[in-house]
């Protein structure tokens, strides 16, 4: 399991129902084990997010950490799912979408989406764990139950 160590927005923009969040240098390190990797904008550089749904957009996108000669390429989706990036985006998200929200939707609804949300991602957590068990992937396998007992 990942650990985000450090994760502060080099830029925020909001258009309509998106907030982009810029990262660069020393805005975003993770955690492997005791190694602190830092983010470098070598592919991916930011979260999209719509403001109306909470969901991350771009899931797609490849975020590249890099320590001394190594490097970790992880897309968003994953890095979602096997690290606690999703406790720093709510963090940053927490201003912005009381603002959003208020005038959008009942904070009741929000809280509900929110908790759907985990929901949802705990099942696909749980078919990340399925297919590594299928494709006999023991290091994805790890690092997808390393935090759960």
């Amino acid at each position: 399991m990942l650990t985000v160590q450090r994760m502060k927005p080099f830029l925020m923009s909001q258009e309509d129902f998106r907030l982009r969040l810029v990262f660069a240098y020393q805005y975003f390190s993770i955690l492997k084990g005791e190694e602190v990797f830092q983010f470098i904008p070598s592919e991916g550089k930011e979260i999209v997010v719509n403001l109306n749904s909470l969901q991350v957009e771009n899931l797609g996108e490849v975020f590249v950490f890099q320590r001394g000669s190594r490097f970790i390429r992880l897309p968003l989706y994953q890095l979602l799912l096997i690290s606690d990036l999703h406790v720093h985006l709510s963090t940053i998200l927490e201003g912005v979408v009381e603002i959003a929200t208020d005038s959008v939707m009942p904070k009741e609804v929000a809280k509900e989406a929110e908790g759907i949300i985990v929901q949802l991602e705990m099942e696909n957590k749980w078919r990340m764990i399925d297919f590594a068990l299928e494709t006999n992937d023991r290091q994805l396998f790890n690092e997808l139950t390393e935090g759960m007992q």
